[in-house]
């Protein structure tokens, strides 16, 4: 009687290991970010691979709990089990939605507890001598060059993502009360928001679409070798990899999102109000742009200083 309660537990899961590939696109599709998509997909293949492997009993809180404890065992960091863990929440609330769990089951799942971070992961800045050496990297008298400037300009002068960026395109650029701003910029989470555009920025990207040609469409454009422009647009890949070797030769390790810290640090430390550099960044807490700037404490020129009482 046992072994057949056993051989039925297995059965059923089989069943459902069959069942959830489907589920997982349901999962990753509610995600707008593709690289997170793409996170999310690889985590909940890996969590179906260890399910047919270990045979557990079903789709529960002590399988999800089970396989925490092994992803401990293997030295994940937290950021990536906490990250494997949101994506099988995800999975089980799917799951539940088409009826191949208990809904009950699924909220007990939510309840799983990830690794508690301690302490804050700052990220790096440049300093306002290190962005202008970045700048002056590229070859401006190539056409390679000349893109690669005006992407560094805009990632730096806008504080743009990687697929920001990548996705840009002459319309977004229009003159708003006397300046240059990319208009209706649609970021993560598919928000809108619009952000002013130093001059410099501005003639860096002028250069490059004067000499590429670009009038329409998207504004950086993959390049073959001897410098022909091709059609269609640039990768965030190709945005991360222009990125690392502009870096490389100013001697400096950067990454795409380093230089939207460093915008905002740098606008901060220029006397931009914390509210405007959020609106430009387009975070939905202010709390979030705090940590972008990664602000020191000055004990120079103290808060307590311009209070402004006396005895």
């Amino acid at each position: 009687m046992a072994v057949r309660e056993h051989d039925s537990r297995q059965s059923a899961q089989l069943a459902l290991t069959r069942q959830l590939p489907p589920i997982i696109a349901l999962a990753t599709d509610a995600v707008s970010s593709p690289h997170t998509r793409r996170a999310y997909a690889r985590a909940l293949y890996d969590f179906l691979a260890w399910v047919e492997q270990t045979r557990p009993a079903g789709l529960t809180k002590a399988t999800v709990q089970a396989y925490v404890t092994h992803l401990k065992a293997e030295g994940a960091p937290a950021s990536s089990l906490n990250q494997r863990l949101t994506a099988i929440r995800k999975l089980a609330f799917e799951a539940a939605d088409n009826g191949l769990i208990d809904p009950a089951a699924a909220e007990a799942i939510a309840r799983v507890q990830g690794v508690r971070r301690e302490g804050r992961r700052l990220g790096n800045w440049l300093t306002r001598e290190q962005a202008q050496e970045l700048l002056r990297t590229p070859d401006a008298t190539t056409l390679k060059g000349l893109r690669d400037r005006a992407l560094l300009a805009v990632l730096l002068g806008c504080g743009l993502r990687r697929q920001e960026a990548a996705g840009l395109t002459m319309r977004h650029l229009q003159q708003r009360e006397g300046r240059w701003v990319i208009v209706d910029l649609v970021g993560k989470r598919n928000k809108t928001r619009s952000t002013p555009m130093p001059a410099w920025a501005k003639a860096a990207m002028d250069e490059w679409t004067e000499a590429a040609g670009v009038e329409e469409g998207l504004v950086f454009r993959p390049l073959r070798r001897g410098g022909h422009v091709q059609p269609g647009g640039m990768s965030a890949q190709a945005v991360f990899d222009v990125v690392r070797t502009a870096a490389a030769a100013a001697g400096l390790e950067v990454r795409p999102h380093d230089l939207r810290r460093t915008f905002a640090k740098l606008a901060h430390k220029g006397g931009a109000p914390i509210d405007q550099i959020q609106l430009s960044l387009g975070h939905s807490s202010v709390q979030t742009t705090e940590r972008y700037l990664g602000v020191d404490q000055d004990l120079t020129t103290a808060p307590c200083d311009v209070l402004g009482l006396r005895l």
